[in-house]
């Protein structure tokens, strides 16, 4: 199978080679089938082998805390990292470069838009219009959805009254319905999107491709002043800017005072690990807004178009067009968007919960990367080995670390029965464990602190005591961990696992 087939390849049912469609098939199934093995083992062996799941859980919880310590540490650096280059001139550093013209650079922003209220993308485009880099350089596309129907347009066309004159140009496009062969989702409409304005604009103007960096922000995504700066900044100081993308640290400030506790925590909990990414750029892959290189873009074709995860898709399948010489730089800057917000509170937590599902669907990635990594021949082996095995490990910890640390503790006590219960080290096991998950429970300390130092300011709506609620949050961790973490991570490799294949669902945008 060629290069420019395999990595195109969205599910197992696409393939036509029945070997390779058996073998991907396979690589589907495999995830689901190692999470319920690791749930059907701590069960059967709390049941027939007690003090061997004992011993188990006291080594399993000793490595929580380390993992816990170890996290900490790289959370306090990555803050202090994004906290000192928000305070940076980043033009004032482009300017400083030698023999650089940086001015030379486009920034081509896309907008994915779906039926969001006006007022949520109004403040994206002021946000964008206040970042403090010429306005003549920025290309802004709204890509909206023709199957949003007509009002959709109507507020694609105010903005663009609105906002039009603010940058060099601005293109609305509608991607069409029930295109053949594609899936109603971000990638497929970002990819209509990039195409119309590489034909109607950059073609046009023949603006080179490797000047112009391409940022895919959700519509909710607000930029900070100099988000802009910073990633042209390391496009032109990175080691191959053309065979990097660019990946912000996602805050969800937006509407962080107005969304409740869990919905909150969630939030931050997404933050918190992206910031940690950055310290550990080597497993770094693109999430949701990310910038990078439109030469790159074109050369691959752009975003799948069949495919949930476009955000971490693209870097995955650069990383296999380039032969693994593709990496993601971190930026240590920030963007700010929307936590989890409905109505009522019940549809809120049922948009956290479908919301965590579908990110969850990023376990599509590991057939696929798997797959791709057997098939080309020019990646190094160190290079597939150390990817596969933290996707591998990352999707499989993501499904079941949190109801091993908060089960197995006790599981042994029900199942063991008298023999097992009468043992020293039944007695001992719950203490043990409850006394290695206090002090894991520590990093939230930390989590807590660096929460309140990202806050934006408190509206006025809302009293002082409200921080005392911003602290007490972080006591929902071990339900938020469980309920909007495990579960859904073990729907998503389920249906993997029966071939039951996921479609875009649209994160609800409220704000109050």
């Amino acid at each position: 199978m060629k290069k420019d087939e395999y990595i195109k390849i969205s599910f197992a049912p696409n393939i036509e080679n029945p070997k390779d469609r058996r073998f991907f098939r396979f690589l589907e199934i495999m995830p689901g089938v190692l999470t319920w093995l690791t749930l059907f083992l701590i069960i059967f062996l709390s049941w027939q082998r007690p003090v061997w799941i004992a011993i188990f859980i006291i080594v399993f919880d000793v490595y929580w805390l380390l993992k816990t310590l170890f996290f900490s540490f790289h959370q306090q650096a990555a803050f202090k990292k994004m906290k000192a280059n928000l305070k940076a001139d980043w033009l004032k550093k482009l300017d400083e470069l030698p023999a650089q013209n940086w001015k030379d650079i486009y920034h081509l922003i896309i907008f994915p838009m779906y039926k969001e209220d006006v007022e949520i993308i109004r403040q994206s485009f002021k946000a964008l219009a206040d970042s403090k880099y010429p306005k003549d350089k920025i290309i802004v596309v709204l890509a909206t959805e023709e199957r949003a129907g007509e009002p959709a347009q109507k507020v694609a066309q105010a903005i663009k009254d609105e906002w039009g004159d603010k940058f060099f140009k601005f293109l609305i496009t509608i991607h069409p319905k029930d295109i053949i062969g594609e899936l109603a989702g971000k990638g497929s409409n970002e990819t209509w999107a990039a195409k119309k304005v590489k034909k109607e604009i950059i073609d046009q103007l023949k603006i080179p491709y490797e000047n112009i960096i391409v940022s895919s922000l959700d519509i909710d995504t607000q930029v900070y002043p100099y988000y802009l700066a910073c990633v042209t900044f390391n496009y032109l100081t990175c080691k191959d800017p053309l065979h990097s993308s660019f990946q912000p640290v996602p805050i969800y400030n937006n509407n962080i005072w107005d969304a409740p506790a869990i919905s909150r925590v969630v939030a931050m909990g997404a933050t918190f690990w992206y910031s940690i990414q950055q310290i550990r750029s080597e497993r770094l892959a693109t999430f949701s807004s990310h910038s990078m290189p439109f030469k790159a873009l074109v050369e691959m074709d752009f975003w799948p178009v069949k495919n949930v995860s476009e955000d971490s898709r693209i870097f995955w399948k650069s990383f296999l067009f380039y032969d693994g010489n593709y990496e993601s730089v971190p930026l240590f800057y920030p963007v700010s968007m929307d936590a989890n917000l409905a109505n009522k509170f019940s549809k809120t937590m049922l948009n956290v919960f479908k919301q965590q599902t579908r990110w969850s669907w990023g376990i599509e990635n590991i057939p696929y990367f798997t797959f791709g990594c057997v098939k080309n021949k020019f990646i190094s082996w160190k290079k597939k080995v150390f990817h596969c095995f933290n996707l591998w490990e990352a999707f499989w910890s993501w499904a079941t670390n949190s109801l091993m640390i908060f089960l197995l503790g006790w599981l042994p006590l029900f199942l063991g029965g008298e023999e097992f219960n009468r043992m020293v080290i039944s007695y001992n096991l719950p203490r043990i464990t409850r006394f290695l998950m206090t002090l894991a429970m520590i990093g939230l300390v930390g989590s807590a602190f660096y929460a309140l130092r990202l806050l934006p300011p408190r509206p006025e709506k809302y009293s002082s005591k409200k921080y005392i609620w911003m602290i007490l949050q972080w006591a929902l961790v071990p339900i938020t961990m469980i309920i909007f973490g495990a579960i859904p991570a073990i729907i998503s490799q389920t249906r993997l696992m029966f071939g039951k294949y996921m479609g875009f669902w649209v994160t609800e945008k409220k704000r109050k």
